[in-house]
């Protein structure tokens, strides 16, 4: 998907989208990601009204990052080493896409294990690349406007967001503005959820919104996707864990 920021800003109100980030840390620093694009029919209906119902689509499709190096092989090469790098972080990302007017799931998933969370790449721009080598593009990814990492200590968990050009997400940001005023007469589902499980007991969470389980070994946080696309480090969270005994 060409420049897929972009069109996950106007998907936000075109289609009512739906994001979800989970993820199981174990105790050794190791643990799996899923990170999960979801269209809401209900909203997706008011906005596409009597042709809701016309629309024809369906795509079953799954694949690892690394298959489409292999395919793509000879534009793989075609890189320069710290590229060729770049793209070697997500040979481990699974991908699921899933669009279908008929069963009315039009649903995008990320998943991937790791041995230490650090090794886990921003996998919002995992279609991006997959779309550089297929199409022998530049860098489209490198035009988005931040970043998403994370560490863990052993003792303290962090998800970081970077703004990496200023000036696009400027002009995200305007664009949103438009969007939300062309969107305000509709019911839209747009959510951002954070569901983090651990193997110890959480002891304090930077963001207050946070709720922790019972047990005190999860959180989820939800925001609101268009505040997260104009303020992406408003995404940003610290988990402190208690000791381990």
């Amino acid at each position: 998907m060409k420049k897929y920021f972009y069109f996950l800003i106007l998907a936000v109100f075109a289609s009512s989208c739906q994001v979800s980030e989970t993820i199981y840390l174990n105790e050794d620093g190791s643990g799996k990601i899923e990170v999960v694009e979801l269209r809401d029919e209900h909203s997706y209906m008011q906005i596409a009204g009597a042709n809701y119902s016309k629309e024809e689509k369906y795509v079953d499709t799954s694949y690892t990052f690394s298959d489409v190096v292999l395919k793509y092989n000879d534009t793989f090469l075609k890189f320069t080493k710290s590229e060729q790098e770049l793209f070697s972080t997500y040979k481990e990302v699974n991908v699921h896409v899933k669009k279908s007017s008929y069963d009315k799931e039009f649903r995008t998933e990320f998943t991937q294990s790791f041995d230490k969370i650090e090794a886990i790449p921003d996998l919002y721009k995992t279609e991006d690349y997959a779309d550089d080598l297929e199409h022998n593009y530049a860098l489209t990814a490198e035009k988005h406007y931040y970043k998403v990492s994370y560490d863990f200590d052993g003792t303290v968990f962090n998800r970081i967001v970077k703004i990496t050009d200023v000036a696009e997400l400027e002009k995200a940001s305007g664009r949103i503005d438009t969007l939300k005023i062309q969107g305000s007469r509709f019911n839209l589902v747009q959510t951002f959820t954070l569901s983090y499980n651990f193997s110890r007991k959480i002891k304090s969470v930077s963001n207050v919104n946070a709720k922790i389980s019972p047990d005190k070994k999860s959180l989820s946080l939800q925001l609101l996707l268009t505040d997260c696309l104009q303020n992406p480090q408003g995404t940003a969270l610290e988990v402190v864990l208690e000791n381990a005994l």
